[in-house]
C-alpha cells in the first residue's frame, strides 16, 4: 500500500493535551508537517503565512471562534485549504453552522485515528490530482 503524500496541517486547539495528541498523531505517526496554535488570531497568521493544505479547527475557541476563523481563513486563502471542524456538537443545526462557515467537513470530537488518517489521505490525494 502507497504512503499517503505528506501534507502541512495547522492544528488549532485551546486544550493543551488534545493539541499536543493531534500533533504527534499527524507528525509522528503519519509524517505530515504541523503548525499549531491555541487560539484563531495567532491560528489566522499561521494559515495566510505558511498556506497548509488542512486545518483542523476546534470550534470552542477562545476569542475568535471556529467559525468566524474558518470564515477569515477562506477570505484570506480561499479555497485552497481544506477546513475541518473538531467538535463535541453533532446536530444538524451544528452542521449547518460548520458549512455556513465554510468548513469543509464536521467531525465529532474525539477523532477515531484511523478515521482521520483516511480522510487525509483523501485530501492529499485531491492535492496531487487538482481534483
Amino acid at each position: 500500500m502507497a504512503t499517503a503524500p505528506q501534507l502541512k496541517i495547522l492544528v488549532v486547539e485551546d486544550h493543551d493535551d488534545s493539541r499536543t495528541t493531534l500533533r504527534m498523531l499527524l507528525a509522528l505517526a503519519l509524517g505530515h508537517i504541523v503548525y499549531e496554535a491555541a487560539e484563531g488570531y495567532s491560528a489566522l497568521q499561521i494559515a495566510v503565512e505558511k498556506r497548509p493544505d488542512a486545518a483542523l479547527i476546534d470550534l470552542g475557541l477562545p476569542g475568535m471562534d471556529g467559525y468566524e476563523l474558518a470564515r477569515r481563513i477562506r477570505e484570506a486563502v480561499g479555497d485552497g485549504i481544506f477546513l475541518i471542524a473538531l467538535t463535541g456538537y453533532d446536530t444538524d443545526e451544528d452542521r449547518r453552522r460548520t458549512d455556513d462557515a465554510g468548513f469543509d467537513l464536521h467531525v465529532v470530537k474525539p477523532v477515531d485515528s484511523a478515521a482521520l488518517k483516511n480522510l487525509l489521505a483523501q485530501v492529499a490525494a485531491t492535492r496531487v490530482t487538482g481534483g
